[in-house]
């Protein structure tokens, strides 16, 4: 049966009604890492600082791999939107906050095996580990709510209330941001402090989070009233709920241990080479963070234009997602260029560090330009909820980034390591690319 169509036009302003918030909230996230990098960095301490690094590494990983709860939730909620849905996409956030429980609970569990891994794979020194240690046992108690967090910003970025996401972005990282400079600068709490200030921000939001959810569907009977059992536990429902949940877990599997073996490579040339490594690789996030305002913008309104079975609102969110988003590649490298010196010598006081950095610093900030096309073509395939591709083509590239990594690594160094890191990104464009253009007929009825 043909589905019905619900025409809507998409402009430039559209695009930024939902980009530009997102983008202001997305950066709190890399600047709450730098900061968290720079108070301890400025420590002095470089084994200190590198169990930080490390520890901020491995939670990036675990987290990533249930970070399917937001952009699958806001995949499916635009889809809900654009199809006209009067529940507005409750059952899918409910279907996330569920699995997110449970999954927050067994990392809760497991976390001494996890650790055990962490060092296992890492590799660290003696002082990294027992800073490393102290960072993640403190951290892990951040699980339930940041989870819970990924399923509310899912259901409210599907529904295109960037602001609403902004917000409570904004308020995990305005409360992070001060407390981990007064828990370690003021209390010289250390890995703890830094750790203890992220729990106490992810809580925060999570509460607001789930207060603005009841408030929107007039109280929490009204929103049992409207979740029927047989259709939030609906065999085809769950079926690709977990299907998507599969596949975007493990792409987000492959593209952190693509950033995992980076910084253990880092890690085993020593404390120096990955304190240096770990501040250039901020300056990638945070570019990457940028372009994800694009990239959350044509996630919305690709994933609206599905719904709604209207080609030419596709059409045009892809254009002007390329359009705007190499606009701001373009910026980004040049900000890298011209100011990354200052930025290193703020974020770090050893000498060695920011010597060494300097010297990468150039192949470090070409990461904007090489990693748009796959930040966007990332946007798409989430609203879209084309999700075997987003898997095949992160394997694929993270095959291709260990092989060129060895290769490249063994030639040049820790040059040839970051170049690894630029053609991951350019296969996953090239690859996310060509299969998008044979798939698009595919999206919609005639």
């Amino acid at each position: 049966m043909t589905r019905p169509t619900y025409p809507f036009d998409v402009r430039s302003r559209d695009v930024w009604a939902i980009a530009l918030p997102a983008s202001v909230a997305f950066i709190t996230e890399p600047l709450a890492g730098l900061v968290d990098i720079t108070v301890i960095g400025r420590q002095g301490d470089a084994a200190m600082l590198g169990g930080v690094v490390l520890g901020a590494l491995v939670f990036d990983f675990i987290f990533s791999m249930a970070y399917f709860l937001r952009t699958g939730t806001a995949g499916l909620t635009a889809q809900a939107i654009g199809a006209r849905d009067p529940r507005d996409g409750l059952l899918h956030v409910a279907r996330a906050i569920g699995i997110g429980v449970i999954a927050a609970v067994l990392m809760i569990a497991l976390q001494l095996p996890l650790l055990a891994l962490a060092n296992l794979a890492m590799a660290p020194t003696a002082g990294v580990a027992e800073a490393l240690k102290q960072y993640f046992e403190v951290r892990i108690w951040a699980a339930p709510f940041s989870l819970i967090n990924y399923a509310l910003l899912g259901w409210f970025y599907g529904r295109a209330q960037a602001k609403t996401g902004m917000m409570l972005q904004m308020l995990i990282h305005g409360i992070d941001i001060p407390l981990s400079i007064l828990f370690v600068m003021s209390f010289g709490w250390g890995p703890h402090g830094a750790a203890l200030a992220t729990v106490i921000g992810q809580a925060a939001a999570c509460l607001l989070g789930l207060i603005f959810l009841v408030r929107h569907f007039g109280g929490f009977r009204k929103i049992m009233a409207l979740i029927v059992p047989d259709e939030l536990f609906h065999g085809h429902a769950l079926q690709r709920m977990f299907g998507l949940s599969r596949d975007l877990m493990i792409r987000s599997i492959a593209l952190m241990g693509a950033y995992a073996y980076f910084a253990a490579q880092g890690s085993r040339l020593g404390e120096v080479p990955l304190a240096a490594n770990a501040i250039l690789l901020n300056f990638l996030m945070i570019s990457g963070f940028f372009l994800d305002g694009i990239a959350q913008a044509a996630e919305q309104l690709c994933g609206k234009a599905v719904g709604a079975n209207w080609r030419p609102a596709f059409d045009r969110a892809y254009t002007l997602a390329f359009r705007w988003g190499t606009l701001i590649a373009v910026g980004l490298a040049l900000v890298w260029f011209a100011g990354g010196w200052y930025l290193i010598d703020f974020m770090t006081t050893s000498e060695p560090v920011r010597e060494y950095a300097r010297m990468f610093l150039w192949v470090a900030a070409l990461s904007s330009l090489t990693g748009m096309p796959a930040f966007v073509f990332d946007g798409i395939l989430v609203g879209v909820t084309l999700n075997t591709v987003m898997r095949n083509g992160m394997v694929l590239a993270l095959g291709l980034f260990l092989a060129a990594a060895v290769v490249l690594q063994g030639a040049f160094g820790n040059t040839g390591l970051w170049i690894s890191i630029h053609l991951f990104f350019l296969c996953r464009a090239g690859f996310y690319w060509w299969a998008l253009e044979r798939k698009k007929a595919g999206l919609f009825d005639a």
